[in-house]
């Protein structure tokens, strides 16, 4: 009995060791040893496990973003998470009238996409609206055009659009600038990395390098 214990004691750490030598040889550019180690363990047992995030924040373990949605595309034609279904996606919460941070973070999802070439291609920008009551998708159509010509802008009713913020846990509001007759609308400024299961893998802080962004990407769709 002793013996078989050894044995398999032993084979484990072989095992084990293998793994270890195979993560360093097909680790993604900064993507450390011990995640391409764990990466590889949860592809070997089948483990539902985001991919690491270089670059991004990593989601916890139990904690979900994502989810069911029913929105309006810039065509006019009514969508849900169904009509991305296997397609991994970059996707921002923002509005057509926002002066500054919203282009910025639009262009550098274009810019990262653009830079990782062939693989870019694999990968769907979307644009959601959290102002629908200016924002149409005759308006949606024009803006995202100005940023990628494969951005998708999704718009639509009030309540389409609460019930997608909710499930990626998107805060938005109006605000009444003084001394204008404009509203705006302030809101949380992340970058969702989503994968073809419609689960979203890891997010980007506001300011993120569009080499910081293809980088991490790069490295999680290795694991699709």
């Amino acid at each position: 009995m002793i013996r078989a214990i050894r044995y398999v004691s032993v084979l484990l750490v072989v095992l084990l060791g293998g793994i270890w030598a195979a993560a360093w040889f097909v680790r993604a550019p900064n993507e450390s040893v011990a995640d391409a180690f764990m990466r590889q363990l949860a592809r070997m047992t089948g483990a539902d496990m985001p991919a690491p995030s270089t670059g991004g924040v990593q989601l916890s373990q139990g904690v979900s973003l994502g989810g069911p949605f029913t929105l309006v595309d810039q065509t006019g034609k009514t969508v849900t998470e169904r009509d991305f279904a296997g397609r991994p996606m970059l996707v921002y919460f923002g509005f057509t009238y926002c002066p500054d941070v919203c282009p910025t973070e639009l262009g550098t999802i274009a810019a990262a996409l653009d830079s990782m070439g062939p693989a870019g291609e694999r990968v769907t920008p979307v644009f959601i609206s959290v102002d629908p009551e200016r924002d149409t998708p005759e308006a949606m159509a024009d803006y995202v055009s100005r940023f990628h010509p494969r951005m998708v802008g999704l718009t639509g009713s009030a309540e389409q659009v609460a019930q997608a913020a909710r499930a990626y846990r998107v805060y938005y509001a109006k605000v009444q600038p003084r001394d204008s007759t404009t509203y705006l609308m302030d809101h949380s400024s992340f970058i969702y990395f989503v994968g073809p299961d419609g689960r979203v893998r890891s997010l980007f802080r506001p300011e993120s390098t569009p080499e910081a962004i293809a980088s991490a990407v790069n490295a999680q769709l290795r694991a699709f």
